[in-house]
């Protein structure tokens, strides 16, 4: 079921890449195609490159192997809003649990112009060829490129936790990463808000700050956030 929430900690990675056609968007590539026009006509800023899905995963006690293949982001799309048919493939992405010094974690708001307008989350993106190196995916250095880009944070403003914890629902895996910064969540939601502006892909369009069940708006975030924070609470 889409539903079924599944968390495991991870402490280490071993992600390939190994290029490989896709069934599903070979046999229905001319429903895609028209999906993705669709979409893009109500969204001109949609662009349809490179991605990577996995494949293949387990977990090996604590490691988590598998292999991702490349897909471009029209096929990715339709697989989702088809109600993920092909159930062998998984959308494993990365995210930056950002979390101010004072405890306040930092979310964004996705902007009008993104598949996920409204939507609330952490810093992430589904990863992609740039992060293929030797063959591996480097995760890891998505997730540090995705808080860059979004946030204008870098990597010696925050504390990067050496673990992940996966919050699998359905066919998405996120890969949470904690990341404590120096400042207060309010200073980091003041810092980032001035930096969107300045940022020529502007994905977000608001910045967020959950201290508590109170603040979490199930409306808006996706399960694997929810699921992540109900985690975080449970064991505290």
């Amino acid at each position: 079921m889409d539903d079924e929430v599944e968390i495991f900690p991870v402490t280490a990675l071993d992600l390939r890449f190994e290029p490989a056609p896709w069934g599903f968007a070979l046999e229905r590539c001319a429903e895609i195609d028209a999906h993705f026009r669709k979409a893009q006509a109500e969204k001109p800023e949609l662009w349809n490159g490179k991605i990577l899905l996995l494949r293949h995963w387990r977990l090996d006690g604590t490691t988590l192997r598998g292999t991702y293949m490349a897909v471009d982001f029209a096929s990715m799309l339709a697989w989702r809003d088809f109600g993920f048919p092909d159930r062998a493939t998984f959308n494993c992405f990365g995210m930056a649990a950002l979390r101010g010094a004072d405890d306040g974690y930092i979310l964004g708001e996705m902007a009008s112009t993104t598949a996920n307008a409204g939507r609330i989350y952490f810093p992430a993106g589904t990863p992609d060829t740039e992060d293929v190196a030797g063959g591996r995916v480097d995760l890891a250095g998505n997730v540090m490129r995705e808080l860059v880009e979004e946030t204008g944070l870098t990597a010696s403003d925050v504390e990067v936790a050496p673990t992940w914890i996966c919050v699998r629902v359905g066919q998405r895996m996120a890969m949470m990463r904690e990341m404590r910064a120096r400042e207060s969540a309010a200073a980091l939601r003041t810092r980032i808000l001035a930096h969107l502006p300045n940022d020529p892909h502007q994905e977000l369009s608001d910045i967020h700050i959950v201290r508590g069940p109170d603040d979490v708006d199930a409306d808006r975030m996706p399960p694997w956030i929810t699921a992540y924070f109900r985690h975080l609470w449970s064991r505290a």
